[in-house]
């Protein structure tokens, strides 16, 4: 496993590292995107979705629990489970059907689907250090271990 600790002073440095990793990843990859409310998570992921060239608006899929964003590059599938009353309710929306061959599993409060999502290659990490934010990221598998070691 390889672990990378980065701070991150301000939103331009985590759409960076968005687009840092954007740049370094290679498919199928799911990366979980763990912290706090108000942490970064979504910030990072706009910077990995737009860094694929995306163009649009990228939301919190709060509510919807999934906001599909197909790319010439991959098909990213965001996930916000912050919302999900049982890892169960995965299953009911046919979550095996997001993971494929050519997709980007970005997926935002993780430990809520335990037990249903498939292990992620990179978790990341967000917390709050002084006024800024602080990224320790990890790899869980060969793909994993090469991408952060890009980063």
């Amino acid at each position: 496993m390889t672990e990378k600790r980065l701070e991150l002073q301000d939103e331009t440095q985590t759409l960076a590292l968005g687009q840092r990793l954007a740049d370094a990843l290679s498919l199928p990859l799911v990366i979980h995107l763990e912290g706090e409310l108000g942490a970064g998570k979504t910030t990072l992921t706009r910077a990995v979705v737009q860094g694929l060239g995306h163009q649009g608006h990228v939301k919190s899929p709060t509510y919807t629990l999934v906001e599909p964003y197909e790319l010439e590059k991959a098909q990213v599938y965001h996930f916000d489970l912050y919302r999900l009353a049982d890892a169960e309710e995965l299953e009911f929306m046919g979550i095996r059907d997001y993971f494929t061959d050519r997709s980007l599993c970005l997926v935002e409060w993780p430990t809520r689907g335990q037990g249903v999502l498939p292990s992620p290659d990179i978790t990341i990490n967000l917390s709050y250090q002084n006024q800024g934010r602080m990224a320790v990221i990890s790899s869980h598998s060969d793909k994993g271990q090469q991408i952060v070691g890009k980063l």
